[in-house]
């Protein structure tokens, strides 16, 4: 039996025009962002980013992960005993966006938010991989998990976020976020289903 969490770490100009008698006026765009297909946007590692999937497995357009578990870590050594296990993530642009609005020449996060409180930042991992049983038979597992940021006015009570009127949202992770779903399948350990379900609520996008 085999379980791993991972652990991670397009801006659109719109444009009104006003008409008045027979001229048209061109409002300016509030805002400028850089987006990917500029290619001046870097990763983590200092490449450029660019449209589609990379050599790892990230496509920061699409703000989606499919590839091995070591690969989203760049092949870290720590990482070398899960390096067989298979990794799909998605996320939305809270968490972390596909251009830069703040003028930093990186991929924004919880733009707006200090912090990732508060912003509505969601992720989904779900992890596969297999391994030899006990009789030496080819057992297969699968682990989804829905993670969230945390509301602003929410409360961390012995390891779990409740909102601000008690109810509970999920276990806490990574300081700032909470599981509030998970589903763990084992062919050989007989698991099968959800091992969590906020009682709060378990959709994204609406926190």
């Amino acid at each position: 039996m085999k379980r791993i969490l991972l652990s991670l770490s397009g801006g659109l100009v719109v444009f009104a025009f006003v008409f008045s008698a027979n001229v048209v006026f061109a409002a300016k765009p509030t805002k400028t962002c850089t987006t990917i297909q500029s290619g001046e946007l870097l990763a983590s590692d200092g490449s450029v980013i660019g449209i589609g999937f990379d050599d790892w497995g990230y496509n920061y357009q699409g703000q989606m992960f499919k590839g091995g578990y070591c690969d989203a870590y760049r092949d870290a050594a720590w990482c070398q005993p899960y390096k067989e296990d298979n990794l799909l993530m998605k996320w939305n642009a809270a968490w972390m966006s596909n251009a830069d609005c703040d003028g930093d020449g990186k991929l924004d996060r919880h733009l707006g938010y200090p912090s990732y409180r508060g912003s509505g930042a969601w992720l989904t991992n779900h992890i596969s991989g297999e391994y030899s049983g006990t009789d030496g038979e080819k057992c297969t597992w699968n682990d989804f998990v829905k993670i969230v940021a945390a509301p602003t006015d929410a409360k961390l009570i012995n390891g779990t976020w409740f909102t601000a009127g008690g109810s509970e949202i999920g276990a806490a992770i990574w300081g700032e976020f909470a599981i509030i779903q998970e589903v763990y399948n084992d062919s050989c350990a007989g698991d099968h289903g959800v091992l969590y379900h906020s009682p709060t609520r378990a959709g994204l996008g609406n926190w």
